[in-house]
């Protein structure tokens, strides 16, 4: 049986939901000073890049749509495989500077696809 696209948009549009809130007024500083704080965002993201990899495996047609696909799916692999090399920098400027595309777009597609059944 094959898996609704849908779901994986809402699990990354949940995911970056939840980035953006666990960021909410709190700057770089905070954010390298804080392990727990980089541990949950790190965990959204790599909810974000699995959903992705299904999606891309599933509906490539409608994956390709999104602009930083590729690069969503390469992070979630270093999160998970390459853990004792995270950039805490990167990820930073990954939630300020493309995270809120990415959730833009995820919802549009969402929103084009209907309600969820």
């Amino acid at each position: 049986m094959d898996h609704d696209p849908r779901a994986w948009l809402w699990d990354v549009c949940q995911a970056a939901d939840r980035i953006t809130a666990f960021l909410k007024d709190r700057n770089h500083t905070d954010y390298l000073a804080d392990d727990m704080l980089r541990a949950a965002v790190e965990r959204q993201f790599e909810i974000i890049g699995e959903a992705l990899n299904r999606l891309s495996q599933a509906a490539p047609e409608l994956a390709a749509r999104l602009t930083d696909l590729r690069r969503a799916i390469a992070m979630r692999n270093v999160l998970i495989h390459a853990y004792r090399r995270v950039d805490n920098d990167a990820v930073w400027q990954t939630s300020q500077n493309h995270l809120p595309l990415l959730r833009t777009e995820a919802a549009a597609l969402l929103a084009e696809l209907g309600e969820m059944p």
